[in-house]
């Protein structure tokens, strides 16, 4: 794990409860190929679409995982739960692939602009949601709608987007470890306070076929063979 990793300057908060203006939330962050790719994508449906916004800013791309629960019954400062709770989380890598863009719902007056994830990624990002989520129970922060989950990375938010959903040429990256962010309502600033790796797993054995059949023994010959 390495704390503190700013991706903006901020002041470590000790509190029991959130501090104002500040949220915590897991995520996944897109490598750096991704990110361009990603990135790439959303400038060309911001003239295609003429879509206009507030964009994300290319190092704020991120995939939420899951947010920072409910206090109940917490004995340790906040941020120190949320730490030890992300040190308990034992869970796989995964391939993601972001696969389509569209518009979400409104929220706060805005519309979110995302690309989401396919299926796979989904079904691999849920088990790490829960998980997380399972052991922020454990310290006593309580996630609600943990199954209600739609994995996605949002470009911008605007007031005027209009109904969008297309398919996209697939991003993918690996998933090798979640991160831990704390972020500033209102200032689109985020910082990455831990990072955690995720288990690599255990790519199938690959067989020389030709090798196999060489050292396969002779059949014996059947009647009438020559």
């Amino acid at each position: 794990m390495l704390a503190g990793e700013a991706l903006a300057i901020s002041t470590s908060s000790n509190q029991s409860e959130l501090a104002p203006g500040i949220n915590y939330f897991f995520a996944v962050l897109p490598d750096d190929l991704a990110r361009s790719e990603i990135a790439g994508v959303g400038e060309r449906f911001r003239k295609s679409h003429r879509v206009s916004g507030s964009p994300v800013g290319i190092y704020g791309l991120h995939l939420l995982l899951c947010p920072m629960g409910k206090p109940e019954r917490l004995r340790q400062p906040l941020e120190s739960a949320l730490l030890a709770a992300a040190g308990e989380v034992r869970a796989s890598g995964f391939v993601a692939a972001l696969d389509s863009a569209m518009r979400f719902s409104a929220k706060d007056g805005q519309f979110p602009f995302v690309l989401c994830a396919d299926t796979a990624t989904t079904e691999s990002a849920l088990q790490l949601r829960k998980a997380i989520a399972a052991a922020q129970a454990r310290v006593g922060l309580q996630v609600s709608g943990v199954s209600s989950f739609l994995p996605h990375v949002t470009l911008l938010h605007g007031h005027a987007v209009d109904a969008i959903e297309e398919s996209i040429a697939p991003i993918h990256w690996h998933v090798r470890e979640f991160v831990l962010i704390r972020s500033f309502f209102g200032q689109s600033k985020y910082e990455v306070i831990g990072r955690w790796p995720l288990a690599i797993e255990s790519e199938p054995e690959m067989h020389d076929l030709l090798a196999e059949l060489a050292n396969m023994p002779e059949l014996p010959q059947l009647p009438g063979e020559e």
